[in-house]
């Protein structure tokens, strides 16, 4: 069933977009070919892009499909709720991700949430706090951790800021771009070495362990993209 949901329009737009972005993917070999694993990207561009890229990446490189735990937003009606789920997409909740896990899938969170998907340009690149679903996903199901590096989502759209709407629902956050039509930037995607962890079940209620594994692998995550970024890495974007 999720083959055929996947092929035809979403397939064509989403083949479409990679090639557009002119995608390159390195470190392939760490997506198992069997079994659970959470995928934990950063998060930018606005739209959204790099979560459907990601996804038809995944696709492309391992034969899988994975479940993207997504923004509330797009489960708000059927209008958008109908191509999310066909696209791989399930509403933002622990169960969910849970749910997923236990049924040997892989999953993709964005540790970051709409905080690092809606930053202003001004703050590209630099990773917001980490939320700690992941984590206990991971411990809860003892799933390896796979992260994993966008880089050029940053460039597709340029933000003016972040709007907050918590007055009228709770923890809405809406960007502010200044483009709707992503610009031609080119991608590069990053899939680093899975981290397993070596703590039991019982860690489950260890909030600041829970706390300082998150912190841990986001800064991890940021030294790796400051060497990506750097002008002398040979590896630089063009």
């Amino acid at each position: 069933m999720d083959k055929l949901l996947y092929k035809v329009f979403p397939y064509f737009f989403t083949e479409l977009a990679s090639k557009y972005f002119r995608v390159e993917v390195e470190g392939a070999e760490h997506l198992p070919s069997r079994g659970k694993a959470l995928i934990c990207p950063n998060h930018s561009g606005v739209s959204g892009f790099d979560a459907l890229v990601l996804h038809h990446e995944i696709v492309k490189a391992c034969g899988r499909y994975a479940r993207v735990i997504t923004h509330k937003l797009w489960f708000v009606n059927k209008t958008t709720a109908i191509p999310a789920q066909k696209l791989g997409f399930v509403e933002a909740t622990l169960k969910n991700g849970l749910d997923a896990l236990k049924k040997n899938q892989m999953v993709v969170i964005f540790p970051e949430g709409e905080q690092g998907n809606f930053k202003p340009s001004s703050k590209a690149y630099q990773l917001q706090e980490f939320r700690r679903g992941f984590v206990r996903m991971a411990l809860e199901t003892e799933t390896p951790i796979i992260p994993t590096l966008i880089l050029g989502a940053e460039e597709t759209h340029i933000n003016l800021s972040k709007l907050k709407l918590t007055k009228y629902i709770r923890g809405l956050i809406l960007p502010l771009p200044l483009n709707l039509i992503p610009l031609p930037s080119k991608w590069r995607i990053i899939f680093l070495e899975p981290i397993t962890l070596p703590y039991p079940k019982s860690k489950l209620k260890d909030r600041e362990l829970i706390l300082e594994v998150a912190d841990e692998i986001r800064e991890m995550m940021q030294e790796r993209l400051n060497r990506e970024l750097n002008p002398g890495n040979r590896h630089r974007r063009r």
